[in-house]
């Protein structure tokens, strides 16, 4: 449920229905003095949030939507209004003391509680089922935002309708004519005259980059006296905060920075005490006895079949998929907000007493409340994942190669902000291969990774999105705000000739792993790289500690689902520092890449990675293969590691249930090493192969990585291990999800060298398990096995 709600259900609690049913504890909470500033406080809050709902609308887009989606949004008005006036007849009648209110009012004020569609709650929760995008997304989109103008254009009416105090009196409809007239002179003047004026004051705040803080503390003030003239001819003054943000253009960045000058100010603070208001003001106690509840039964089924009904029977004629069109007619029985705005506003004009009041609030949750849950039930696109990776399978008559076509690598690189930008740049093009005077062969896809929240600028930065269901490039129209990831690449792809696609990802963290694997899927790519959720400075403190920023435990949880169900090879970068200093040059070698091989399909899959980067100039690539050191005479003994489900994999190691003919990847071992040895003998210099025996593993990878002697070591995830890492499946686990070595060369502070883990994909390594560990031939049991007898 949207976050709006749930401070909704907050409010309620707080009131009369709830904890405020003892008066003594009401009083102390909100003393009778406290009411008027929690009002005014509360007020300013809804204006500016009223001011972003206006800057989230695009007037043009609106205006481009088309005859179907106007059609659709009609119907969605039209029907669920007139069943709002049938129903208040019957509530008028029913509910005690509704008829005091004037007919006018009180049918408009009806009819406009159930025909709104709340823009802003829609667009979060087609964002949250990755639906915004599909055909079905963006006509609700579009209908969802006439059906605001419209209701926004209804309310004024419902309100001039009403008068302009609370004590119920009827207004002469000469003045209430006067009024609406007034309104749309307002209007007119906003459109014409200060859409203009808004223009300029763009433009200006734009050249003048950050020294433009007085046209944004102008346009707030602009917000602040909009609101006072419509409030003064007798509408709201949230009425002229909205149309103020229709005026300001939509172009640029300027939006994007009053958006994050006031987004989480009203929303984390001036909204909450809006619904606090609001709740006090809602007794659901004043709904008694079963006529009550019928009466909130009727208007529940009222407002659902209203629109359902008439979204469903225009959709399906304009030849819209029967599901489709039942799934869109559900999104748009969306309420919010902009509900619980409407039906205040009611309330304070003395239109809805306090037993109306409390239906229409509890009809507005409940529709709310089951949008989710019944889309998800309708309509969730599915899709089908096909599996790449970078070494080919031995199947393959061919050579293993580093693409499924030779001549073409594509790689998706995730990122989470602009400063994963260098470093991934610097990898980017260690990947790249030779220098060439022709296009590389490498396309470079980026995904900018944002979490999508309840903040405005994200729902904004979603709207961009293009194609069906995924983040795609945005519109390249002038005066488009980039993104500065995109920048960033963009300014790398050019003069080097990568085709580089940019692409934003906005989705909430639990399922941002959806979106990853969808644009991999889609666009065919062979290798996805993402960052480490911890970034570590080369420079260090005062104390000599490493400075090490860590974006959150979520991003990890987005890396981890990653590794799991990838379409493709993956590979998670630790950044300490690769891309600092000099950018890696076509001549000369700034760049030293360490791989460390213990065998396997992912350590093969880091040699087949270090052998393109071997190709590159400016890289100088040295494989260690690791040999275990023999104990007088005779072997280590081996390492049986069996299951054990009762270890936890965030933990714990989790290593390939898969049952593997140990021989068999013996011999591809040695194929891949000595494929990479003779790539030695062609390049001059910029690659090395060295063999280590070692006795303590651990010791020796990590002081390969605190030498300095290398910018990046390379490592396999090491799931299905030889018996040389089959021994550390007991050693305390911080980050599991990297494997044995890479959690260790990644949790040590000591170690200076950027890591890069690389996980081959394949299906039969998919399932994979957390372990015991157990010396000697493992005899009864279950079994995962471990070849001692070479590394």
């Amino acid at each position: 449920m949207n976050k709006h709600w749930l401070l909704s259900q907050g409010g309620i609690l707080l009131g009369p229905s709830a904890l405020g049913r003892n008066k003594t504890y009401l009083h102390k909470l909100f003393p009778s003095w406290s009411m008027p500033i929690l009002e005014t406080v509360a007020n300013i809050g809804l204006l500016f949030f009223l001011f972003l709902v206006g800057l989230e609308l695009d007037l043009r887009s609106i205006l481009r939507s088309g005859r179907r989606a106007f059609a659709i949004a009609a119907a969605g008005i039209s029907l669920p209004f007139s069943c709002g006036v049938g129903v208040s007849f019957v509530l008028r009648s029913a509910v005690p003391g509704a008829d005091e209110a004037g007919y006018g009012p009180f049918l408009v004020f009806m009819g406009v509680a159930l025909s709104i569609t709340a823009f802003p709650v829609l667009a979060r929760i087609l964002a949250e089922l990755k639906l915004l995008t599909t055909p079905v997304g963006e006509t609700a989109m579009a209908a969802a935002a006439f059906n605001d103008v419209a209701a926004w254009v209804l309310l004024a009416v419902a309100v001039a309708l009403s008068g302009t105090s609370g004590s119920g009196s009827h207004r002469s409809p000469v003045v209430s004519l006067w009024v609406l007239l007034c309104g749309m002179a307002f209007v007119a003047v906003q459109m014409i005259a200060v859409r203009p004026a808004m223009s300029w004051v763009a433009k200006r705040a734009e050249s003048e980059g950050g020294e433009s803080e007085v046209w944004i503390a102008l346009t707030f003030a602009g917000v602040l006296v909009s609101g006072f003239f419509t409030d003064f001819i007798g509408i709201h003054s949230i009425f002229g905060a909205f149309v103020f943000g229709l005026t300001v253009p939509k172009e640029g960045e300027f939006a994007g920075r009053l958006i994050e000058r006031i987004e989480d100010f009203v929303s984390g603070l001036l909204l909450p005490l809006y619904f606090a208001s609001s709740g006090l003001k809602t007794n659901v106690a004043s709904i008694k006895g079963g006529k009550s509840w019928g009466l909130l039964a009727l208007v529940i089924c009222t407002a659902c079949a209203g629109k359902i009904v008439g979204t469903f029977v225009v959709a399906v004629a304009c030849r819209m998929v029967a599901r489709d069109a039942l799934a869109l007619g559900v999104l748009m029985n969306t309420k919010g907000l902009v509900e619980l705005i409407v039906l205040n506003i009611g309330k304070e004009r003395k239109v809805l007493n306090d037993e109306t009041f409390a239906v229409m609030v509890l009809m507005a949750l409940f529709t709310t409340f089951i949008t989710t849950p019944t889309v998800m039930a309708i309509y969730k696109p599915a899709r089908a994942h096909k599996h790449r990776k970078l070494h080919r399978s031995a199947s393959s008559s061919s050579p293993p190669s580093a693409a499924s076509d030779p001549k073409e690598l594509r790689v998706l690189a995730c990122a989470h902000s602009p400063r994963d930008a260098p470093s991934l740049i610097t990898l980017i093009e260690a990947i790249r291969g030779g220098a060439r005077p022709r296009p590389s062969p490498l396309k470079l896809y980026v995904l900018h990774l944002v979490e999508l929240t309840e903040r405005s600028s994200s729902i904004v930065m979603v709207r961009r999105a293009r194609r069906n269901g995924l983040p795609f490039l945005n519109p390249l129209r002038r005066r488009q705000p980039r993104d500065q990831v995109a920048l960033a690449f963009d300014a790398y792809g050019q003069p080097n000739r990568v085709r580089v696609r940019s692409m934003t990802a906005v989705s909430a963290l639990p399922t941002m792993h959806e979106d990853v694997c969808s644009v991999a899927e889609d666009k065919r790519v062979s290798l996805l790289i993402v960052p480490f959720h911890k970034r570590q400075h080369r420079s260090r403190g005062d104390d000599g500690a490493a400075a090490i920023e860590n974006v959150g435990h979520g991003w990890r949880s987005v890396n981890q689902r990653v590794l799991r169900e990838a379409p493709c090879s993956v590979a998670v970068l630790v950044d300490r520092g690769f891309g600092e200093g000099e950018q890696v040059g076509p001549t000369e070698v700034t760049r030293e890449v360490c791989v460390l091989f213990f065998g396997g399909p992912d350590d093969r899959e880091a040699v087949e990675l270090a052998s393109r980067m071997a190709e590159h100039p400016g890289i100088r690539v040295t494989v260690v293969r690791f040999i275990m050191q023999k104990s007088g005479n005779e072997d280590r003994q081996n390492v049986t590691l069996r299951p054990s489900p009762s270890k936890s994999a965030e933990k714990s190691y989790t290593f390939s249930t898969a049952v593997m003919d140990r021989e068999r990847e013996n011999e591809k071992d040695d194929a891949a090493v000595e494929a990479f040895r003779s790539k030695t003998e062609e390049t001059e210099g910029t690659a090395t192969y060295e063999e280590k025996t070692v006795g303590n593993v651990i010791e020796a990878v990590l002081a390969i990585g605190r030498s300095g002697a290398f910018d990046l070591v390379v490592v396999g995830k090491g799931r299905f291990p030889t018996s040389m890492v089959a021994e550390l499946a007991g050693r305390p686990a911080e980050h599991p999800e990297l494997g044995p070595i890479g959690d260790a060369l990644a949790s040590s502070s000591n170690v200076v060298s950027s890591v890069l883990v690389v996980q081959q994909h394949d299906v039969v390594h998919s399932d994979e398990t957390p372990v015991s560990m157990v010396l000697g031939d493992g005899a009864d049991g279950v079994v995962l096995e471990v070849d001692g007898s070479k590394h």
